[in-house]
């Protein structure tokens, strides 16, 4: 049978049109699957608070391990040079709440100078302390898991310091207070501190006697002092770009 021109351009007509339908119909399948990849994409970036949906689970915790070491190994030589705690009034640590009395008391007697030199031996304690913290800090830094690290990064500006208070405060405890325990000996604090009680309770107006634990004291303003300084380098490296001194640190906390 004889094929007419008519004929031909109406076959012709007839297969491109199914082709544009499958066109039409790819079309649209890709734009459903794109739509439901992307919804699926936002979730995954809500769940991360919109910051570092774009890296690996390793790679935000290889950031975040490095961004603590970083602020760790800063706060601790800051605070383990000399007058890293007495010269700061941010950490300076000063006689307890319960012998603000018995300071007024001797500094109106005439003793300040024993009150200051007191005073200069806790502090000498905490800096000699705080020398033992980094690689305490450091062992916690590289047991982070990676939940650990995506619990971090959702959190508050201080969720990395909040995980090292938790994970460090008991080994740093027990390796600050004997560390402080013989510093407070080897600058004379416990015989100051015995000295200014000792004349306080022989006062003639003293009717409470006061005997606080020293050691203990001294070891919990020195951890006070060491987590101030690490949450501040924490939120510095968080919300400073020039902190953010590589790429990784820069994807992970969204510095430009």
């Amino acid at each position: 049978m004889k094929t007419t021109v008519p004929q031909i351009l109406k076959t012709t007509k007839m297969i491109l049109s199914k082709k544009v339908l499958s066109v039409l119909l790819f079309s649209l399948s890709l734009n459903i699957v794109t739509h439901a990849q992307g919804g699926l994409l936002g979730k995954a970036k809500s769940a991360l608070g919109g910051k570092g949906g774009s890296l690996s689970s390793d790679d935000i915790v290889s950031g975040l391990k490095e961004a603590l070491s970083r602020g760790t190994d800063k706060s601790t030589a800051k605070l383990s040079a000399v007058d890293g705690f007495f010269k700061d009034a941010a950490v300076k640590i000063l006689l307890p709440p319960e012998a603000a009395k018995v300071e007024k008391a001797l500094r109106a007697a005439g003793f300040g100078k024993q009150v200051d030199d007191a005073i200069l031996s806790l502090n000498r304690a905490a800096e000699d302390a705080a020398k033992s913290a980094a690689p305490i800090f450091l062992d916690a830094i590289k047991n982070m898991s990676v939940s650990d690290g995506l619990g971090i990064l959702k959190g508050a500006d201080t969720a990395a310091t909040g995980y090292l208070r938790k994970n460090t405060s008991v080994k740093l405890t027990a390796a600050f207070r004997p560390v402080i325990d013989t510093s407070l000996q080897k600058t004379g604090a416990t015989k100051y501190w015995k000295t200014i009680f000792e004349t306080y309770n022989k006062l003639p107006t003293t009717f409470n006697k006061v005997n606080p634990d020293l050691s203990s004291y001294a070891t919990a303003k020195a951890l006070d002092g060491v987590f101030y300084y690490v949450a501040q380098e924490e939120k510095n490296i968080r919300q400073n770009p020039a902190a953010q001194v590589d790429d990784l640190l820069k994807k992970v906390f969204g510095g430009k």
